[in-house]
């Protein structure tokens, strides 16, 4: 038996919750390749990608219960976007440009304000006083790379608004902007991970082998039903008559990202709060300077490329965003208070991006 793997094993629901998830990815494959409804092969190509993204965030969980919040958060972040990542491949490749750029931009609204919400209000509400503390500097950083973010989609935007000769160049611009950004995002990773001095054992419950082997599956899983899930999206979108930006922004964004953000929640109910600002912080940061600069250049690959070009009213939610995230998070505590105003700003957004 391996140091930090627990005797126990894995719990009857999680098994459970594996099976199910295995059961519900085949059953996306089926309604996709036998034609079923749009409707139908988009709902469970929805809940299977959800499932899978709760399977990488449990099995990175496993292999993160050997090191301190920072490594853990980072890792869980980074591999539980896999699902996000495949989502927005695919997107692309079916020329849905739109739904690509907001599901990103969906991410970070949605992690930084819904989720970071939540956990704030849970954590706040087990915690004595009623006030939930963590370290300052994760938030403090994390504000810093989305207001970096936020500088070029900024810049791109308001040229565009004015018909600047930068217009012209938006592809060229967002190029340089991309590995500006992941440059800025891997100073700080390294640094950042080395700063972890703590290790956490006894509490894996699965091996390290089984659990990459579970990563694996899951990610290839992921592969797959995104590709059903968007196969799905548009004739969803034209049934309902949801605009591609709400989509995006609502709809993909929480299906890719819901069930791994619960993690971040149930961790500050369990009043692990810097592990849980760690998980949340890190999926803000990594979607903003990471992995939106990286499918950027990713993109370049295909016919219709990701820029930084985004509606003037999503620019402006970003770089409020960032203020509230900095201004609320940036003392290290968190409130009831804090968390259902963070909370709320998130359903404003949804309704003025659903009336736009």
């Amino acid at each position: 038996m391996t140091e930090g793997q627990d005797r126990s094993g894995l719990r009857a629901l999680e098994i459970v919750a594996l099976v199910l998830v295995a059961f519900v990815s085949v059953a996306a494959g089926v309604a996709h390749y036998l034609g079923a409804s749009s409707l139908l092969s988009f709902s469970i190509a929805a809940l299977a990608l959800a499932g899978l993204a709760w399977t990488v965030s449990f099995a990175t969980e496993q292999v993160g219960e050997r090191f301190g919040p920072a490594v853990t958060g980072v890792l869980q972040s980074t591999l539980g976007n896999l699902p996000e990542f495949f989502v927005v491949i695919f997107a692309l490749s079916a020329g849905e440009v739109v739904v690509a750029q907001t599901s990103l931009i969906g991410s970070v609204l949605a992690n930084a304000l819904l989720v970071l919400g939540l956990a704030m209000v849970a954590g706040s509400f087990r915690s004595e006083g009623k006030v939930m503390s963590f370290g300052r500097r994760l938030p403090n950083d994390t504000a810093t790379l989305l207001l970096v973010a936020v500088f070029i989609i900024a810049l791109v935007g308001v040229s565009v608004a004015v018909g600047g000769g930068a217009a012209r160049h938006v592809k060229a611009i967002s190029i340089i902007g991309a590995v500006c950004l992941l440059g800025v995002y891997l100073t700080w990773l390294f640094p950042y991970l080395r700063s972890d001095k703590e290790r956490a054992r006894g509490r894996a419950r699965l091996g390290l082998a089984p659990a990459a082997m579970l990563l694996l599956a899951a990610g290839v899983g992921a592969a797959f039903v995104s590709d059903w899930f968007v196969a799905g999206l548009r004739p969803t979108i034209d049934r309902f008559g949801i605009s591609p930006t709400f989509a995006g922004i609502v709809i993909v964004a929480i299906a890719g990202n819901a069930v791994e953000n619960a993690v971040g929640v149930t961790l500050a109910w369990k009043r692990q709060h810097d592990l849980a600002i760690s998980v949340i912080k890190n999926s803000v940061s990594q979607v903003a300077a990471f992995l939106f600069p990286l499918l950027v250049l990713c993109s370049l690959f295909f016919a219709q490329p990701l820029t930084f070009s985004i509606a003037p009213v999503l620019i402006v939610a970003l770089l409020l965003t960032a203020i509230a995230v900095w201004q609320i998070t940036g003392d290290g505590e968190g409130t009831i208070f804090e968390g259902v105003a963070l909370i709320a700003l998130y359903v404003i957004l949804a309704a003025v991006v659903l009336y736009d």
